[in-house]
């Protein structure tokens, strides 16, 4: 009976013993543990079966299997999966990319916090066990004039509040603001899963004050007001205000919760973001509880934080899930670092909030300079070009602001710069429009700019 090429090549594959003794030979086994080791080599041994099994061409030696497996481990040990990128896309509070960059306060504040002990949960005055909520208490009610609480993200937060004030009762609230709040999370999930039962008023495009009034009923325990922060109804369109919303909720003896989704306090950085509503405004206007998102609008770590009256605060605090929920030391010294600047008036110590309020006439002279010192290979072209940048993240997502933009175009499709361009070190994210690769300077740190340089050079000459 013939054997056949397959199975022939299968018998060939060297055993993992023989690939260890490979390893020792070549003096690298000692280099890692004897159980990766090993594990690795068991991989490409059977990464090698599988190529046999489809058919393909592999080498199926002992020194070709054992350099891919010290491939794999070198690539293990030299490289994180979670990497610094530049962001040369324009869009500043990018989702995908880790939403707001931390300021270097933010930054020296979660090292210093982190890198020894701390005193989060222990009050130094006392000499006793204290709360970690206090780090930032004194910040949020200046800021905002409430009491606030913080969570892992705003998802969170509603989930909380909904989880306490209407657990097991109805929660109204308009068709028009079951949004989907991004990968696949919808309001009407989250509602459902705290163990609140979604009431809708109204209809998609038009919600009215008589609405609401007409859904109260004997299990009504909240009203929740979801702003759409993420895409706009146009056209026939109507709903209550928020100053007609407070008032029919202090009316029926019902905690009125708002999502604010982006986080804006008081100050407006740029126009993009002025129609956002402030946090400080809601809550002045008389709404219970107001959510929010750390990593948006208020440029700091990710988190969600509820704010509002105190009682309110005070029974959140108390419930079990909160110490499920709730933030760490790492995001508890970010969050009160960006808080202080805040505070203090020092936006322009905030990375995100700088970005959006840089003007297009200072990218144009970044770009310039850029420009000047770029050096591509013959046959590649750059140019200075007018753009919008956007705010992203859910705070706008179509909301623009006019900048300056850096266009490469090649002898090439610049799909293939931008893929180049994703492969450096640290990659690059840039955006591609009518067959041009566009850097927007808008939302790259001053000192990335000459890395950036250097990997849009190397990613021409890489063609």
């Amino acid at each position: 009976m013939s054997v056949s090429p397959d199975r022939d090549r299968l018998r060939q594959l060297p055993s993992v013993d023989e690939l260890i003794r490979v390893a020792e030979g070549a003096g690298w086994a000692a280099q890692y543990p004897r159980a990766l080791l090993v594990g690795e080599l068991r991989r490409a041994v059977s990464t090698a079966r599988e190529e046999i099994r489809a058919g393909r061409a592999v080498d199926v030696g002992e020194e070709a299997l054992a350099a891919a497996a010290r491939r794999a481990l070198t690539a293990l040990a030299a490289r994180t999966s979670l990497r610094r990128v530049i962001n040369a896309s324009g869009v500043v509070l990018h989702t995908n990319l880790g939403r707001a960059p931390l300021s270097t306060g933010a930054l020296e504040a979660a090292v210093a916090a982190s890198s020894g002990y701390s005193n989060l949960e222990y009050d130094l005055n006392a000499g006793r066990r204290g709360k970690r909520d206090a780090h930032l208490d004194e910040l949020f009610e200046r800021l905002l004039g409430a009491p606030a609480i913080v969570v892992n993200n705003n998802a969170a937060a509603i989930f909380l509040a909904l989880n306490e004030l209407s657990g097991g009762g109805e929660t109204l609230v308009s068709r028009g603001e079951l949004v989907e709040i991004g990968d696949g999370f919808r309001i009407p999930e989250i509602l459902e899963r705290s163990g609140a039962i979604l009431c809708e008023v109204g209809a998609t495009n038009r919600t009215s004050l008589e609405d609401y009034c007409a859904a109260v009923g004997p299990e009504t325990r909240a009203v929740l007001r979801v702003h759409r922060s993420n895409f706009e109804i146009v056209g026939f369109t109507a709903q209550p205000s928020l100053a007609e919303l407070v008032g029919f909720a202090r009316n029926s003896s019902l905690p009125l919760i708002e999502d604010l989704g982006a986080g804006r306090l008081d100050a407006c950085v740029c126009e993009a973001i002025a129609a956002e509503p402030s946090a400080t405004a809601s809550i002045a206007a008389g709404v219970d509880l107001v959510t929010f998102s750390g990593d948006k609008l208020l440029g700091g770590p990710q988190a969600g934080i509820i704010a509002g009256k105190p009682e309110l605060v005070r029974r959140l605090r108390r419930n079990p899930l909160f110490r499920a929920l709730r933030v760490d030391k790492l995001i508890t010294a970010a969050l009160e670092a960006t808080l202080r600047d805040l505070l203090l008036g020092r936006a322009e110590h905030i990375p995100a909030l700088r970005m959006l309020s840089t003007p297009r006439a200072e990218l144009r002279r970044r770009a310039e300079i850029f420009l000047a010192g770029l050096k591509l290979p013959l046959g590649f072209s750059a140019a200075l070009e007018s753009g919008e940048s956007l705010v992203g993240g859910g705070a706008g997502p179509e909301r623009r602001m006019p900048t300056a933009l850096v266009a490469i175009r090649g002898p090439l499709a610049v799909s293939e710069i931008e893929k180049n361009l994703r492969a450096s070190a640290p990659p690059v994210v840039a955006r591609i429009e009518e067959d041009h690769l566009l850097f927007d300077l808008r939302t790259v740190l001053p000192d990335e700019e000459a890395e950036l340089a250097v990997a849009i050079e190397a990613a021409c000459a890489g063609l």
